[in-house]
């Protein structure tokens, strides 16, 4: 893009903890309350934890390492030709967008939950017609912002940053003071006769540790979509070094913060009316915790919140699109710019494609999960690919201690995917099919065309994506 600003060290920062932050945090107690007791949630955060500390230190590391080299989908380009780097852009790109309908959707069931006679059918965080309305007007709103210029986006976004993290703090704040350990540690592995009559009853099954940190790490990885934020926009930062600061700096303040806001609530309200709360659950935890405006506070900050890393989520999939095109990896006119220096045609196909995917997956047994979901997956190509790189690069420098960092957090990917997000990744394939039009098109541009070997790779991924739609369709992979 042109005339392009300069980021520092807090602003890169600014930009992984903004685009991290959005709705998991506030929906996560719920979440996990559904998946597992406090013991296995607390196992399950070590596991994600460090998991996303080997990727975070595979980036800085490639951001060190590798300082000439701009965004996430740069890096598998590099290490192993373009039709790699297309999977990991186009992965991002899918991603970024699928990211912005989970926000629609929980901007629509907290505007249910906030003004029920309004914006719900009736029952508790169920959004009706006029909250869809309410959100796509909202999206259209955000695309316009950020084609009006990403650099102003950007400092909007950089405000709403302290917003989210001060209403976060307040919460963990009030969540400390009432905390009781006896209610924490009731049944402190979910295995206790009487709660197990009570999930019974509320339809949850934790099952044994192992099942709950499954269960658990799907959701947990949603919640550091972003994390690549600084590396995104490389190109922007005033000094490169930066990129990897930031990028560790950014994960231990998540960490704090998702710990305390997703743990905590389990030792200030019963299991059974955690597991009973309606999404996003945090919003009757401060409801309980201070009557009378925790509810419509909290429900105001979710508002911003999400609306921070929605317009976070749709600058990136623009800065990525562009600069895919750059490298032949899409046509040219993915890089078309306004005179606003922003890639508007990019910009309008994302808010298409949110639009449509908002509205398909209102029917879904589970919207907002669903679209996390995907959003999960997707974007798991790309650190995946990524982490490879790292791999690639430290074998090459006989750097080992950095090999096996890499390895980590290739196996960390590869692990959830398989354990826990297998049928969703299938369904991610058929989001490849539209892409390999646009990739074989910007090959055709640049005088290559596509390989053999791509085009019956691209083949594959098609095939595995077809394939889910009758699974979909036989209720093996459940999503309506």
């Amino acid at each position: 893009m042109s005339d392009k600003k300069e980021l520092g060290l807090i602003a890169l920062v600014g930009m992984v903890v903004s685009s991290c932050i959005g709705s998991g945090v506030f929906a996560t107690a719920g979440q996990l309350a559904n998946a597992a007791s406090p013991g296995g949630a607390l196992v399950s955060w070590l596991i994600a934890g460090l998991g996303f500390l080997f990727l975070a230190l595979a980036l800085a590391n490639l951001g060190a390492k590798r300082p000439e080299i701009n965004g996430l989908f740069q890096y598998a380009t590099e290490g192993f030709g373009p039709f790699s780097g297309f999977l990991s852009g186009w992965g991002y790109w899918l991603s970024a967008w699928l990211g912005n309908v989970g926000f629609a959707t929980m901007v629509a069931q907290t505007l249910a939950g906030a003004m029920p006679d309004i914006f719900s059918t009736g029952e508790a965080g169920n959004p009706n017609v006029m909250a869809i309305v309410a959100v796509s007007v909202i999206l259209w709103i955000i695309t316009f912002l950020v084609i009006n210029g990403v650099e102003s986006a950007a400092t909007l976004n950089a405000v709403v940053m302290v917003v989210k993290v001060a209403s976060i703090l307040v919460f963990i704040g009030f969540c400390i003071i009432s905390f009781n350990a006896g209610v924490f540690t009731a049944d402190f592995w979910g295995t206790m006769e009487r709660n197990v009559v009570l999930m019974n009853e509320a339809g949850v099954e934790l099952g044994d540790l192992g099942t709950q940190v499954i269960n658990c790490l799907l959701i947990m990885m949603w919640m550091f979509i972003g994390i690549e934020g600084a590396c995104v926009m490389s190109a922007r930062a005033e000094r490169k070094s930066d990129v990897g600061k930031a990028t560790i700096i950014g994960l231990l303040v998540l960490l704090v913060l998702y710990i305390g806001a997703s743990v905590l609530p389990y030792g200030v309200m019963p299991y059974e009316e955690l597991v009973a709360a309606p999404s996003p659950a945090t919003v009757t935890v401060f409801e309980k915790l201070a009557p009378g405006w925790g509810g419509t506070f909290l429900s105001v900050a979710i508002i911003v919140s999400v609306l921070g890393s929605w317009l976070s989520f749709t600058m990136l999939p623009a800065e990525t699109s562009s600069d895919m095109s750059n490298e032949h990896l899409l046509p040219a006119s993915w890089n078309k710019m306004n005179k606003k220096g922003a890639p508007q045609m990019a910009l309008i196909i994302v808010g298409v494609c949110t639009q449509v995917f908002f509205i398909v997956s209102s029917f879904a047994a589970d919207a907002y999960t669903f679209a996390i979901s995907m959003c999960t997956v997707t974007i798991i190509i790309s650190w995946t690919l990524a982490a490879a790189y790292q791999v690639k690069i430290g074998v090459q420098d006989h750097d080992y201690v950095n090999v096996v960092f890499g390895v980590i957090a290739v196996a960390f990917q590869v692990v959830t995917v398989i354990l826990s997000g297998w049928a969703f990744m299938l369904l991610a394939c058929l989001g490849y099919i539209p892409g390999f039009i646009f990739y074989a098109k910007a090959r055709k541009e640049a005088g290559s065309g596509m390989t053999k070997g791509e085009v019956i790779a691209a083949v594959i991924v098609a095939i595995l994506g077809l394939v889910s739609i009758p699974m979909v369709a036989t209720g093996f992979i459940a999503v309506f």
